[in-house]
């Protein structure tokens, strides 16, 4: 009987839940003082077998007159929150498996926090709702990728297109990506070896995976920290080095975007900034960024950046009836 109450007791706190002596005395029909010794059991277990349960420890609320385990791993209601807000916030998931992960990471909350980590996240979730999938599990296949990536299996893939159709295509995958609501796969293709192509995972509607494998030093020229240091948007092109000016309001923005960028010089409200960039993403920032960025070097790109204005302004400019 004890035996079963000491364990009982022992477990609860494993899940995180606070205990009262008092309370655990009346719901098991005992004194309290033997409550008392089970808990100083507990502490001497625990104390006893620090090789095993490492950090774990029997801790004593007295404000609360609680008991609870603290296991060195336990997240904090603010810790808890962070992460759905990021999750939330990329909008990569799919609602009930988002929802199905929330579940699992609340285990390593407190039990007292979890209701109230529900009224904070329910408004949210309610509303939350996730970009479209063309594949029907894309954890599963980011997994799979994974595995392949890290055995250096070849695989082939049939990948539907931005404008729907589909393609079959034998690739090396060399790295997976998360860039703006997407997770994608980095590979070179087999047949060319030419400079690596981007695909979106959700996009890959069958992947079979082969026994031929490729070298280890292919993989290992491709830079995946660099490449996530200067492209914008996932969005493939040349490598360049760009100058432009910034008026706007915070510097610290485009700094933060264009991980790659320092700042020259400034004069009054004028900053002078320069950029290592690759691929053609780093326009739709720019462009975003209105007239607060003028384009000075390289002269060929100041040029191409004026052209795409001018059918911008195309766009919206009154034209008279014929």
């Amino acid at each position: 009987m004890k035996r079963e109450r000491l364990l009982g007791i022992f477990y609860r706190m494993m899940q995180g839940e606070s205990v009262n002596l008092k309370s655990l005395a009346s719901e098991y029909g005992v004194s309290v003082k033997s409550i008392s010794r089970d808990m100083n059991e507990i502490r001497n277990f625990l104390a006893d077998h620090r090789d095993i349960v490492k950090n774990i420890e029997l801790k004593y609320a007295r404000d609360l007159k609680t008991y609870r385990i603290d296991n060195g791993n336990s997240l904090l209601p603010k810790e808890f929150l962070l992460i759905m807000k990021i999750l939330t916030g990329v909008r990569a998931i799919d609602k009930i498996e988002l929802l199905d992960l929330f579940e699992k990471i609340k285990n390593f909350t407190g039990k007292e926090d979890r209701n109230s980590l529900e009224y904070l996240t329910a408004k949210e979730m309610y509303h939350y709702q996730g970009v479209h999938h063309f594949c029907t599990d894309l954890t599963e296949l980011i997994w799979k990728i994974t595995h392949c990536i890290v055995g250096q299996n070849e695989i082939t893939i049939i990948y539907n297109k931005m404008d729907g159709s589909q393609i079959e295509r034998r690739i090396r995958p060399l790295s997976i990506m998360f860039s703006e609501y997407y997770f994608y796969l980095i590979a070179a293709s087999c047949e060319t070896g030419s400079s690596p192509h981007y695909y979106r995972i959700d996009r890959i509607l069958k992947m079979v995976k082969h026994r031929d494998t490729f070298p280890l030093d292919y993989s290992d020229r491709f830079d995946e920290g660099e490449l996530r240091k200067k492209i914008q948007y996932m969005i493939p092109g040349e490598s360049k080095r760009i100058t432009f000016e910034f008026t706007g309001p915070s510097v610290q923005a485009v700094l933060d975007r264009l991980q790659t960028a320092r700042i020259i010089s400034k004069e009054g409200k004028k900053y002078l900034v320069e950029a290592e960039i690759y691929g053609e993403g780093v326009s739709m920032f720019l462009l975003s960024q209105g007239h607060w960025v003028k384009i000075l070097k390289p002269k060929h790109y100041a040029e191409e950046m004026a052209r795409e204005i001018e059918l911008m302004y195309h766009n919206y400019k009154p034209h008279s009836d014929a």
